[in-house]
Formats: structure tokens, C-alpha cells, sequence
């Protein structure tokens, strides 16, 4: 066996010695035995070839092809390992969960096939060749190493090119996940995706993972929905959370789902959208506190001591990822009661309460009361945070709005 980590960047030589180029990427046809069915090379003029594996003569230091072989092009069925596979989010049947694949290991004797993912710390070490070090300082301290290794039977990747998606019949083990973890993941796919995964769920936990996704993924999967099952999950949504989705719709969609709607939903929700004209616009704050998700605890007091020093009250810090979308948030409290060097990660609370635009103010203020917080976060369709709504301002404005 061989990882792919080993294979990347020899030398490919022909039978009579002609240097050709370096390995780059490996293609192989998307099946029950993912065969490795091509060699990717770039040459010395960094142009690629696709040569078939049936010119393959031998893999040792070096790749040894035929001196006749021919160049090919990619057929349908057929992937990209470092493209669809390398670094991409898979889904962990065995595990119920979500992991990375840092290698991916390949079987050479009896085939050429891809056999399974190193998913652990030792697939990032062999690309730094620092794995070896590692063992034997591992060996050292009497401390046991061993590869997160994944069979390709028990993993499925779940997007693949040309948005298709392959399913098992195993595949009711997604309803394992927590909901938010598998909308977080989602949305990284794309909506056509997203909807086919969705269909093979249970309503009842689809309807989960649909109100932990974004603003945006939900408009488009309602845009696909007909009016009969996205009565359905609006039924089984909560009804604050169902407003939010409906007033991003059409009027004549939305007027159609809600007529389909059960009498109690019903007026629940024609009276919560008849107050969604409130502005929460006029109502947010910009005082607010961020931080990075790699950062410690005691980066974090740091920032906090020079960069709040005019803050009325702090009673929530925001975690935004590199693309400045919110990922997490957590309260000082919980803040004090980490170790200093503790990155902000590990504890931050990631399943948020957010708000929008749109959002009514009566809402925001009932979410508030029900989940005991003081200030809410206003998000945009992309997660971007646009500022606060505090208790005292949503309570004021209500106030004001007593005859």
C-alpha cells in the first residue's frame, strides 16, 4: 500500500528512461471500488497529461510508464483525488460525523485502487515528511501513534463533480448528526445537493437541519419546494424561525404555503408577519466585540482591556471565521473560567440565536426572553454580522409603542 502523500511529485520516467514530467493528481471512477484509472502529470512546461494506468509498468522511487503510452481525457464517472477527495469534508458513516481527509491511501498490489482516507494528525505529518520524527518521539515516550484510517466503505463523500450526489441504503445513519452539524456542512455543498440529501431524511429531522441553515440556503431550497411540502416543514419549524424564511419569498408563494397550513400555524403566522414591518435597522448597535476562533483566552482579556474601554455593557463576544461570517459566540463568564492558553474553539458555542433584518422586533424580544440572553445578533443571508439588538432597546420600542 502506498498514501497518496508519497506518490505526489515523483518522477515519471518512460521505459527507456525519458524523463516526461511529475505526478500531480490521480483520477479514478466514482464506484463500489474506486479504481484508480489515470495519472495526472505536469511536464517540465507545466502542461498536464492524462495517461491511462494501463501504461503503468511499476511505482518505486520513481513512476515507470510504457514507452508507447497514450494521453486520454477525463469520462463520465471518472474524479479528481486531490480535487474531490484531498482536504474535502467527508461523511463518517461509522462514526456519525464530519472529518477532514489529510491522505488518502491507495492499493497497489491485486489493483490500483483507492482503499481508504487518513483523516488524522499523522495524514498532515507525512506531507511535511515529519512523520517518521514523530513516531519515533512518539516511541520515546512510551505514547501510542496510530493513522485515523477510514475504508472507503465506510465513508461517502457527499459532493461529488457535476453536483451529483451517490447514496447508500446505509445512509439513514446522517439522521445520527446533530442537525446543525450537517446544515454547517450543507452549506458548503450546493442547494441541488442539499435537497437530495434532504429528501432521504425524515421530515422531522429535515426540518431540523433546514432551520439551522442559513438565510440564504433556506430561501433557495423554499424556491424549490412546492407550496405542499413547504407547508409541510413550516409546520414543523418554529414559528419565529418560519417567518424569517416566508418574508424572503415571493408574496403569492408565500400566501399559498401559509393557506395550506393547518388553522392554529395558520394564524400564528399571518399575526407574526403582520408585524414584521418593525425596523430593526433603526434599533441594532455596532458596539459589539469580536474575536478569532484560533485565538487563546488570554489574547481574547487582552483585546478586551484596550478595545472595550468605552462599551456601555459586554454581555456577549462574537467568534467570526476568516470570511467574517459568525461562527460561534460565548459570554466572559464563560471566558473566565477557561485555562489562559485555551483557544477560543474549544468552548465557544457554536448552534447561535440570530436574527435579521427582518426580523420583528416582538420576535427578537420573545427569543430573547425564551433563550435568557441580552443582546441578539443581527446577521445578514451570508452569516456577515451587521450589529446588536439589545433587551433595553427591543423593550423601549415596545414600550413606545404602548397607547
Amino acid at each position: 500500500m502506498i498514501y497518496f502523500s508519497e506518490l505526489k511529485g515523483k518522477d515519471v520516467f518512460t521505459e527507456d528512461k525519458i524523463k516526461i514530467g511529475k505526478i500531480e493528481d490521480l483520477i479514478f471512477l466514482a464506484s463500489e471500488k474506486p479504481n484508480v484509472s489515470k495519472l495526472v502529470v505536469k511536464d517540465p512546461t507545466d502542461k498536464r497529461l492524462i495517461i491511462p494506468t494501463s501504461f503503468l509498468k511499476k511505482i518505486h522511487n520513481s513512476i515507470l510508464i510504457g514507452k508507447e503510452f497514450e494521453t486520454s481525457e477525463l469520462v463520465e464517472n471518472e474524479l479528481y483525488l486531490v480535487k474531490n477527495i484531498l482536504d474535502k469534508q467527508i461523511l463518517d458513516l461509522q462514526g456519525n460525523k464530519i472529518v477532514r481527509v489529510n491522505d488518502v491511501l491507495l492499493q497497489d498490489k491485486d489493483g490500483f485502487y483507492i482503499s481508504g482516507v487518513d483523516t488524522g494528525l499523522l495524514g498532515i505529518l507525512r506531507w511535511l515528511k515529519l512523520e517518521k520524527y514523530f513516531i519515533k518521539f512518539s516511541n520515546y515516550l512510551h505514547l501510542k501513534t496510530s493513522s485515523s484510517f477510514l475504508s472507503w466503505a465506510d465513508i461517502q463523500p457527499l459532493e461529488l463533480s457535476r453536483g451529483q450526489v451517490k447514496m447508500r441504503k446505509d445512509e439513514k445513519k446522517l439522521e445520527k448528526l446533530r442537525p446543525e452539524d450537517l446544515a454547517d456542512y450543507l452549506e458548503k455543498t450546493n442547494v441541488v445537493n442539499t435537497n437530495k440529501i434532504l429528501k432521504m431524511l425524515d421530515e422531522k429531522f429535515a426540518a431540523e437541519v433546514i432551520g439551522n441553515l442559513n438565510i440564504n440556503f433556506q430561501t433557495s431550497l423554499f424556491k424549490q419546494f412546492n407550496p405542499e411540502k413547504a407547508a409541510k416543514i413550516i409546520e414543523l419549524i418554529d414559528s419565529d424561525d418560519s417567518v424569517d424564511i416566508l418574508l424572503t419569498i415571493s408574496s403569492k408563494k408565500r400566501d399559498q404555503i401559509i393557506a395550506l397550513l393547518n388553522s392554529t400555524k395558520n394564524k400564528e403566522i399571518l399575526h407574526l408577519i403582520s408585524l414584521s414591518k418593525t425596523p430593526i435597522g433603526e434599533l441594532i448597535s455596532t458596539e459589539y466585540f469580536t474575536v478569532n476562533p484560533e485565538e487563546t483566552i488570554n489574547d481574547v482579556i487582552n483585546r478586551i482591556k484596550i478595545e472595550t474601554a468605552d462599551f456601555s455593557s459586554l454581555n456577549s463576544i462574537y467568534v467570526l471565521n476568516k470570511e467574517k461570517q459568525l461562527v460561534g459566540v460565548f459570554t466572559p463568564h464563560e471566558l473566565l473560567l477557561q485555562d489562559r492558553d485555551t483557544p477560543v474553539y474549544k468552548f465557544m458555542i457554536q448552534n447561535m440565536i440570530v436574527i435579521h433584518l427582518s426580523t420583528p422586533v416582538e420576535i427578537s424580544l420573545k427569543k430573547m426572553f425564551k433563550y435568557k440572553l441580552a443582546t441578539l445578533p443581527v446577521v445578514d443571508s451570508y452569516k456577515h454580522i451587521l450589529g446588536v439588538l439589545t433587551s433595553d432597546d427591543a423593550a423601549k420600542f415596545m414600550l413606545n409603542k404602548l397607547p
